[in-house]
Parts: structure tokens; C-alpha cells; sequence
């Protein structure tokens, strides 16, 4: 999208004869640097009033949902490369595509979500979140709203059993597809911790496939932000059809296992 901004800049400086004009060796770069500002800003602004519209307390229509999701579309790339983040991406094709599924990852930072629908921008994605974020990132927590994500608090088995259901209804009714971290926190020391494997029901009750994904350096990438190029990896590892194992602790077996040998050998090999 920066492009695209840097391109109609250049031409709306280009046709307004700025370039030909007397003093034209200072004008043509000020003019170029104010449009690109200029439709930056007007970028900005659209895409914090689209979050700011979110009512949390009703049901957000299906219309502002879809405004908001194309508007987080072009906004993640641009936010990405202005803070100098690179996203490696493996394993796009293993997606499945024309159906909804269960995506999991392991959980290293807050912006993982972010990293993830930018990877996936087109598979409206509602993630499974924890409830503090209404108190503690309140314009998180609109735009999680407004993307049909269902936050919980973690330690209450019954609001887990009850995002579980909601979960399974934004999928069966073609809604979204769902994502979550089954270790439920943030990993503070960056290993895989433990699953909850209750939370791949949502995959086992719909029969809808589950996709599993690593991310590895999102921590270290705000760490650096701006200040150096960082590097985020994303890879896609698998795609599990639940018609042939319903089994939720042995799925969550094998899931953590490919997620952790994958993870370390990302670890090992990224830079190369």
C-alpha cells in the first residue's frame, strides 16, 4: 500500500506542473513528501475510525465487519514496513480454501494475531482471546470485537466451554474460521509450554480441518522496532483432517510435537 501511495503521489506531482514551475527544484520534492504524508495520514485516520466505530456491547453487522477487515488488510503491510518487519512466510499452499478450519499456533506476543492475519488476510480469521484486554487494550479489544473474536477468562472452565460452543457457531454458520493458542498464555521465556487440548473440540465438533502454524521472532521484532530490521517467521507445518482422529489429547499430542520440532528447527536455521 506504501507503493501504491508513493506511485499516485509521484503522479499527482507529476500532472499538477508543479515540476515545470519556477522553483520547481524545492517544490517537486516538498509536494511529493506532502501527498505521500498526506494519503498516510488519511490511511491512519480510516482505519482508527473503523476501529473506534466498533459498539462492543451489540452485535457488530456483518457489513462493518467486512469494512474492517479489508481496512486491516491493507493497513498491516504498511504498518510492517514502516517498522522495518519482514514476515517469512512458508506453507501458504497446505491452507485449505472454500471451507472454514481451526488454526493453532503457539503464543510468543501480543501482536501474534496481527503477524497471523497478515499472513492470512483473505481466511477471516476470529481469534479465541483472553478477556483482559477490555480493560487492559481497550482499542484492542474493539477490533477484536469487530472481527467476531470471543474472548474468555481462562481460568473459569465454564466461560472456556461456553467460547468453545460460539466458536464451533461462527464456523458452522460460515462466519469465520477460528484461531487459537492452545497454551493460553504468552510464553514469557519464548518455548512451547503445555496445551490445553480441550480447545480442539472446536475443530472435532465441526469436522472442519485443524491448521497448524509456528511463529518464532515476534518478540525479538518489537524489541527492534524501527530502530532495526527484524525478521518474523511464519510457517504453515500441517493440515490435519479431524475425520480421521477425533481424539483431542492425542491430536494436541501431535500437534505440540510437529510445532516444537518445527519451532526449534526454525530457530536453528533462520537467517539462512
Amino acid at each position: 500500500m506504501l507503493y501504491a501511495y508513493i506511485v499516485a503521489s509521484a503522479a499527482i506531482t507529476l500532472f499538477s506542473g508543479v515540476t515545470t514551475a519556477s522553483g520547481s527544484i524545492w517544490k517537486t520534492p516538498l509536494m511529493l513528501i506532502g501527498c505521500f504524508v498526506g494519503f498516510v495520514i488519511v490511511h491512519a485516520a480510516v482505519f482508527f475510525l473503523a476501529i473506534l466505530a466498533v459498539n462492543p456491547k451489540k452485535k457488530v453487522p456483518k457489513a462493518q465487519t467486512k469494512f474492517l477487515r479489508a481496512v486491516i488488510k491493507y493497513t498491516l503491510p504498511a504498518a510492517l514496513t514502516l517498522a522495518r518487519v519482514t514476515v517469512h512466510i512458508t506453507g501458504l499452499e497446505k491452507v485449505p480454501e472454500g471451507e472454514r478450519f481451526l488454526l493453532v499456533c503457539n503464543h510468543i506476543h501480543n501482536i501474534d494475531p496481527a503477524i497471523i492475519i497478515y499472513a492470512l488476510p483473505d481466511a477471516e480469521l476470529s481469534f479465541v482471546g483472553k478477556k483482559e484486554i477490555e480493560v487492559t487494550m481497550p482499542f484492542v479489544y474493539k477490533a477484536f470485537k469487530g472481527l467476531n473474536c470471543i474472548l474468555i477468562d481462562r481460568e473459569n472452565n465454564r466461560e472456556g466451554a461456553k467460547a468453545i460452543i460460539e466458536a464451533c457457531r461462527l464456523i458452522k454458520e460460515d462466519v469465520s474460521s477460528i484461531g487459537i493458542f492452545p497454551e493460553g498464555y504468552t510464553s514469557l521465556d519464548g518455548n512451547l509450554q503445555p496445551f490445553r487440548n480441550g480447545a480442539l473440540k472446536i475443530a472435532t465438533k465441526t469436522g472442519s480441518k485443524i491448521v497448524v502454524c509456528s511463529l518464532v521472532g515476534t518478540k525479538e521484532a518489537i524489541k527492534n522496532i524501527i530502530l532495526h530490521r527484524s525478521h518474523i517467521y511464519l510457517d504453515i507445518i500441517d493440515v490435519i483432517d479431524t475425520a480421521d482422529n477425533t481424539n483431542t489429547n492425542e491430536l494436541g499430542d501431535k500437534i505440540h510435537a510437529e510445532m516444537l520440532e518445527n519451532i526449534n528447527n526454525r530457530k536453528s536455521n533462520k537467517g539462512e
